[in-house]
Parts: structure tokens; C-alpha cells; sequence
């Protein structure tokens, strides 16, 4: 058995890339069941944390397994982080 407050302790691992995701800081409930729906995990900041940050919201089916310290995820952070765009180059001769 594992209370809400233990799961903040532990670290997300994403298994697809081995990439610390961080540290679970919020969690997802059905009020009805009384089921863990999901987790969630800070994501990356962007330009020294003054603009917003996508978060992982990662489903309750994407977790792998949960340990005595890390939390293995199987998520695709694709659809989370976007791709920098790309800057146009200009050849100087």
C-alpha cells in the first residue's frame, strides 16, 4: 500500500529514453471510484523558469512500476516538449 504522500518522494524514469522526468508533485482522482487516475510531474522550464512549462500528466496505464524509490514511466515526451524552431542560416562568402 502506498499513500499520496509517499508518491511525492518518488522520482519518474521514463523507460522509453532513461530520462528523469522529476519528481511527482500532484496527483489525478476519480471522486466516484476513489481511483488514481493519473500523476503529475513538472516538465521542463524554459528560459530560467520565468515562462510557463508543460506538465506530464502521465495515466495511471502508462506506469510501469512503482518502487521503493523511482516511479517507471512509458511515456512519449515528444507530445509533450516541442521542437525548438528552426533558425534560417544565410551563407556569407
Amino acid at each position: 500500500m502506498c499513500r499520496i504522500a509517499d508518491l511525492r518522494a518518488k522520482e519518474v524514469i521514463n523507460i522509453c529514453d532513461g530520462c528523469r522526468l522529476g519528481y511527482v508533485y500532484d496527483v489525478e482522482i476519480d471522486v466516484c471510484t476513489g481511483k488514481l487516475v493519473s500523476i503529475i510531474v513538472p516538465g521542463p522550464s524554459k528560459f530560467f523558469g520565468l515562462f510557463p512549462k508543460e506538465d506530464y500528466v502521465i495515466s495511471w496505464c502508462e506506469i510501469q512500476k512503482i518502487g521503493d524509490d523511482i516511479i517507471l514511466v512509458n511515456i512519449d515526451t515528444s507530445k509533450y516538449i516541442k521542437p525548438a524552431p528552426k533558425k534560417c542560416r544565410r551563407r556569407v562568402f
